[in-house]
């Protein structure tokens, strides 16, 4: 059985070291040890989100100093691009174009040259609202491209007459009620016109069958024979 030892036998320290045990009263409390400076939460999210943006920062002015700017006013080159110069000569005046190749004539007509007597009814050449003569000849000016027509002579409704001075053919679809809406109006005309030029029999079915591409959806078809007959008659 081990001996118990005695109280003199018992080493009692003299002193505490200060150095191995500091004094609890000379020790400097930190930040996150004193409950007034600890920090909250949204101290910390608000230094989180600071922390971020300046991060983020340097990548986008970057970009924002490389970036290449559009110039505000497109070029003459850009305007121009992917057209053809053409000149037309239409009602005995000659017009220096510049057109998509893609520009219809009857387009070309309205859109270009402001002749909005030359309809645009079906845009398929089924109606004649957008007939004109070229070279005399009568012409759905839907179905042919303005850049086939160089060096022609094209004639629209407003080249045939004018209100001070019409033609005898618009003076007769006058007096014979040619028309009612008068949409298809300009289109009948000058295929009326052609037709006089063109080798047509006498009777009023072969004025029918030679104005049958022109389409009234008003149904004045006799009274615009009758017209076409008048003048036939009266030249």
């Amino acid at each position: 059985m081990a001996k118990r030892p005695t109280d003199s036998e018992i080493e009692v320290p003299s002193a505490v070291d200060s150095e191995s045990y500091p004094d609890s009263a000379t020790v400097a409390p930190t930040p996150e040890a004193t409950p007034n400076n600890r920090l909250s939460r949204r101290s910390f999210l608000s230094h989180l989100g600071a922390a971020g943006l300046a991060a983020a920062a340097p990548p986008v002015l970057a970009s924002a100093s490389t970036a290449t700017v559009p110039p505000a006013v497109a070029t003459e080159e850009a305007l121009t691009e992917g057209t053809v110069a053409i000149n037309l000569r239409v009602n005995g005046h000659s017009h220096a174009l510049q057109l998509d190749p893609r520009t219809t004539l009857l387009d070309c007509l309205r859109e270009n040259l402001a002749l909005s007597g030359t309809k645009k009814g079906c845009d398929h050449g089924q109606c004649g609202a957008c007939t004109v003569h070229v070279n005399g000849r009568r012409v759905n000016s839907c179905l042919s491209f303005a850049v086939m027509h160089r060096n022609d002579e094209i004639t629209t409704i407003e080249g045939i007459g004018q209100p001070d001075h019409l033609h005898p053919m618009q003076v007769a679809f006058i007096e014979h009620d040619g028309y009612q809406c008068g949409y298809c109006t300009s289109g009948q005309i000058m295929s009326a016109v052609a037709v006089l030029k063109e080798n047509v029999g006498p009777t009023d079915a072969d004025v029918k069958q030679a104005m049958y591409g022109n389409i009234c959806r008003c149904g004045a078809y006799s009274n615009i024979v009758a017209a076409v007959q008048q003048v036939r008659h009266s030249s």
